[in-house]
């Protein structure tokens, strides 16, 4: 006879008019979950929801007599700050963290990331073989400085450790996979045989942000284009002196206006840079608060 896990385990998932695949997928993963773990919960962020996702995962949850909470959201927040929501609430030892309810990764890869952060591993990441946002990830992990390279993965299971020192560092996760990368514990992953194929709005914006706040490649590109500046100034330089010594009186009204061209596109793009910087300083210092939570709903066994 199997004796089950007695860690207390949170299943933080997604929801966003996902409708009966929500139902299948918390089925599937409470199977999981009541066939390995003594102790468990579904934490489901209702992220406003305007179809019929919450009545029926509501339902199934009265059903199966589900240990199921229903976080519903006040308005649309998006992924990252929903899922704070949602990590906020859950009260395991380990927690799952599902940013979809499409399972393209066998059911068994749940208990397996269990099992692998029993090896000592404080962030465990399923992915699939098969990577997107490849530039992104190419250009984050050059400049990133954390000795963990991130790709893309299907769902995350974090020790309470992992949840305590990224909120230590922050209050809000604006990029929870960049923030856990970049906090000194153990990362693994495991890789199954297949793809992602959601696409969400927004990832464009919180990339910038990642990138930002967790690499130095703002400072490295500002860097690039003041010395890009610089070698325009002084083949500038170059130029003149080689006109003057010459003597040959040549029109320089092109050149001086390429240069000041060029030189006000350089400028521009560091404030750009450096008003990035200044915005996302200002959202972490004086905009603690990220999300509003309308109610919370439990359904016990």
């Amino acid at each position: 006879m199997n004796t089950k896990e007695k860690n207390f385990i949170s299943a933080v998932v997604y929801l966003h008019n996902d409708g009966d695949r929500a139902v299948e997928f918390c089925r599937n993963l409470s199977a999981q979950l009541e066939a390995h773990f003594a102790q468990y919960e579904l934490v489901a962020v209702d992220d406003a929801c305007t179809d019929d996702t919450v009545e029926k995962l509501r339902a199934w949850g009265r059903e199966q007599a589900a240990p199921l909470t229903i976080l519903h959201m006040s308005l649309h927040h998006g992924l990252e700050n929903a899922m704070n929501a949602g990590l906020d609430a859950a009260i395991g030892d380990y927690v799952y963290e599902f940013d979809s309810t499409r399972m393209p990764y066998p059911a068994d890869c749940i208990f397996q990331a269990y099992q692998t952060a029993l090896q000592g591993n404080d962030i465990v990441s399923v992915c699939p073989r098969a990577s997107r946002s490849k530039l992104f990830y190419s250009i984050f992990n050059a400049y990133s400085h954390s000795p963990y390279r991130l790709r893309t993965d299907a769902f995350r299971l974090v020790t309470r450790r992992a949840i305590n020192r990224v909120h230590a560092s922050s209050a809000h996760l604006p990029y929870r996979k960049a923030a856990y990368a970049a906090s000194g514990l153990k990362m693994a992953d495991l890789v199954f045989d297949g793809r992602m194929t959601e696409k969400r709005a927004g990832r464009f914006n919180l990339a910038v942000d990642s990138l930002a706040l967790y690499t130095d490649a703002g400072f490295k590109v500002s860097m690039g284009i003041t010395l890009c500046m610089l070698v325009l100034a002084l083949a500038e330089l170059v130029y003149t002196l080689v006109i003057f010594f010459t003597g040959h009186p040549v029109a320089g009204w092109t050149t001086t206006m390429f240069v000041i061209t060029v030189g006000f596109a350089g400028l521009f793009a560091v404030l750009t840079i450096v008003v990035k910087f200044l915005s996302l300083l200002l959202d972490l210092t004086f905009k603690q608060q990220k999300y509003l939570v309308e109610s919370i709903e439990k359904l016990q066994k």
